[in-house]
């Protein structure tokens, strides 16, 4: 099974992600570390990246997804994923790119039952003061109203679990693992019926 977690810049994908990695005893691959160096400076400039920029790094992170999906692996994956067709590249890689661009393009399967995103979400002001507060990141907290105007909000249809931010790590990783166990127990039903 595979978590990305999502959300927009400071709602903490990072440290909910190696908080729940540690709780779970699985790996995080932080998206942050498959930015390549262009991205980076960018963002570090104060500059939005564009949907070109970002391109090739979520391709990158659709290999990492795609790799731990073929070994059966349990895993997490923090990423922003703040458009319905970024989420749809980190699930399909350069295939939703195709269904993009037109109403000639296949469409695409539904979400994979083993592909869940993990939505964290909280309110403008909460978000800008944890981003002015946190030192060491690239990205500046001036580039947050960006990440707003660009959010998507993922539709159930997505397999989405949305997490409130103003809640604690330990109440969120408890609603993730319920969700892990009713998955499970939900599979075992349908092998057995």
């Amino acid at each position: 099974m595979i978590y990305i977690i999502m959300g927009v810049s400071g709602c903490g994908k990072s440290s909910f992600g190696a908080s729940l990695s540690e709780k779970l005893g699985w790996p995080l691959h932080e998206g942050d570390h498959f930015h390549p160096q262009g991205n980076i400076e960018k963002m570090a400039r104060g500059e939005p990246l564009t949907d070109q920029d970002r391109l090739p790094w979520l391709l990158k992170l659709h290999e990492v997804i795609e790799r731990e999906r073929c070994s059966r692996s349990d895993a997490l994956v923090a990423c922003s994923a703040l458009k319905r067709l970024y989420r749809q590249i980190l699930l399909f890689g350069s295939k939703a790119l195709d269904s993009s661009s037109g109403p000639d393009q296949e469409i695409l399967p539904p979400t994979p039952p083993d592909v869940f995103f993990l939505f964290l979400h909280g309110d403008y002001d909460l978000i800008q003061q944890r981003m002015v507060a946190r030192r060491g990141h690239y990205m500046k907290a001036d580039l947050l109203r960006s990440q707003f105007d660009a959010l998507e909000p993922p539709l159930d249809e997505e397999n989405v679990l949305p997490l409130d931010i103003r809640r604690s790590f330990t109440d969120m990783a408890m609603e993730v693992q319920k969700h892990i166990a009713l998955l499970k127990s939900s599979a075992l039903t349908t092998v057995h019926i």
